[in-house]
């Protein structure tokens, strides 16, 4: 695929030239030029897709500068689009940043300003915000969020929202956010701070012809990948600072939540030596009723977040020695972290009548290095798995898996991948002996990296390892509101938040530490 990578190359060239010119010259002639509307009482919302069309530039703001849903009066005769938007925001304490074909527009608050300046390398700033799609203003869960230049960064939640702390020797990189499919969003950091951005992601469409996605082998490439592991995620060891959380929901109930910030020894991927875990901070809840005489638990979610590293691990579906038992094709091509990828689904074969994989592979095109992988355990043949993921001390319950989902994914940083992000969803169906009825049971186990170092890493001491096979709910005692601190944390979907909320006496003052 030579030609295709160089068209890769050639067009991100390309990008990052217009992008540099926008910033030299975009800023200065785009916010210059003169514009005129008659177009009455409208949103600020509305006037900012007017001069979407008008201009080709996209507004990206905090909500709390400027209120989409508020109505301005939009008349405008000769004034220049500087002018104009600030007279949206109605304010003059506002910086105008243009990226590409992106303006920011930033809250300026004069104490972040100084603190731009006299910032401590160690002082911690916090930034947030929330990742959507341009297109239906959806949100994009688990988008990358990442310091350009620095091996730190976070995912979004199910909603879309993120939040991450940064010292101030970052105060002048650049945030990234990347999302399957989407074109990359870049903003400096310092128009971060005070402000709480809705980010717009847009789609990024490869046209590949059909006959270049039939000719490629799919399990050449994943035999390039496999082949290409040593030099795409190294030959030493790493020291990983994340984020983990498990919980069980009952219906609509929230019954066990657990959560901790982990450190983790990153064994070679040329080692046989295993990953350690140390938690650094852990907190749970239970909200079990007496009346709940089954009560299920996660069994090894710590162990299971490690041992989903398929490169570590390898997957079966990855292993020539099974790829009989698959059928691969290779479906798609598309971009992720500015960078193309293949997309090859799998399945196993029809003939094969036991419970294995089906799901898809993104490849990245030119280095072959792993870059996501969304699996789900075959519904048709599930059942096979009914004591392998949770435990219960109930009698007269049969408990059944429904779906088991997984995602997977990697980042590239100064040319090494790294595990960034590992999340699973079970679904079980408990029925109590000779009832017709069953209630259904949600599981879910996440584990995000936020920072990675690969200098004067050592391994941890026995006694400051966690078991990674045991029960992790268990090994917590407590549940602590004010918690986290400087350390990082992914903030909880909007519905788990309001279970969370729910729990009063044992989560009192969770939204001051949860704050988005």
């Amino acid at each position: 695929m030579p030609g295709i990578c160089f068209y890769n190359r050639l067009t991100l060239a390309i990008l990052l030239i217009l992008a540099s010119l926008g910033l030299a010259e975009g800023q200065e002639e785009v916010l210059s030029s003169i514009h005129s509307f008659r177009n009455g009482t409208v949103k600020k919302g509305v006037a900012l897709d007017i001069l979407s069309r008008k201009t080709g530039y996209y507004f990206t703001y905090d909500s709390r500068l400027i209120d989409s849903e508020s109505r301005t009066l939009f008349n405008v005769s000769e004034k220049t689009l500087e002018e104009i938007l600030r007279e949206i925001v109605n304010s003059d304490s506002v910086r105008l940043t243009i990226i590409g074909k992106h303006i920011i527009i930033a809250r300026i608050l004069p104490q972040m300003e100084i603190a731009a300046v006299e910032a401590s390398p160690e002082e911690i700033f916090r930034i947030a915000g929330r990742i959507v799609d341009n297109d239906d203003g959806n949100p994009l869960p688990f988008a990358t969020v990442a310091i350009r230049n620095k091996p730190r960064g976070t995912v979004s939640n199910v909603d879309g929202y993120f939040a991450l702390n940064i010292p101030g020797e970052m105060l002048n990189d650049t945030l990234s956010i990347s999302y399957l499919g989407f074109q990359n969003r870049s903003i400096p950091v310092i128009e971060t701070l005070g402000n709480d951005f809705t980010i717009k992601m847009f789609r990024n469409y490869i046209p590949i012809p059909e006959i270049i996605i039939r000719s490629q082998i799919p399990q050449e490439i994943i035999r390039k990948c496999i082949n290409a592991i040593m030099l795409n995620y190294g030959t030493t060891p790493a020291s990983l600072l994340g984020f983990y959380r498990e919980g069980i929901r009952k219906v609509r109930e929230l019954q066990v939540y657990s959560e901790a910030v982990i450190r983790i020894h990153k064994a070679a991927y040329s080692s046989l030596n295993s990953d350690q875990v140390k938690v650094e901070r852990s907190r749970k809840t239970e909200n079990a009723s007496p009346s709940d005489t089954l009560m299920l638990r996660l069994k090894a979610g710590l162990s299971s977040s490690l041992l989903l590293d398929g490169i570590k691990n390898l997957y079966e579906f990855m292993d020539e020695d099974f790829f009989h038992l698959y059928d691969y094709y290779m479906t798609d091509i598309v971009t992720i972290d500015e960078e193309a990828a293949y997309v090859i689904e799998f399945a196993q074969k029809e003939s094969v009548r036991e419970s294995l994989f089906r799901g898809s592979l993104m490849i990245n095109t030119t280095d072959y290095g792993l870059m996501q992988a969304d699996f789900e355990l075959n519904p048709s043949y599930i059942s096979e798995w009914n004591k392998a993921f949770i435990t219960s001390q109930a009698r007269g319950f049969t408990v059944r898996p429904a779906s088991v989902d997984y995602r997977v994914t990697y980042k590239k940083v100064e040319g090494r991948y790294f595990l960034t992000h590992v999340r699973g969803d079970l679904r079980f169906n408990a029925r109590k002996r000779r009832s017709i009825f069953s209630s259904s049971y949600d599981v879910f186990f996440e584990m995000v990296i936020t920072e990675a170092d690969t200098k004067n890493v050592t391994r941890f001491d026995r006694n400051e390892i966690i078991p990674l096979e045991s029960v992790f709910s268990k090994t917590i005692k407590g549940y602590d509101a004010d918690f986290w601190g400087d350390f990082d944390f992914l903030s909880p979907e909007e519905d788990l938040l309001r279970l969370l909320n729910s729990i009063t006496q044992k989560l009192s003052g969770y939204m001051g530490g949860a704050s988005r």
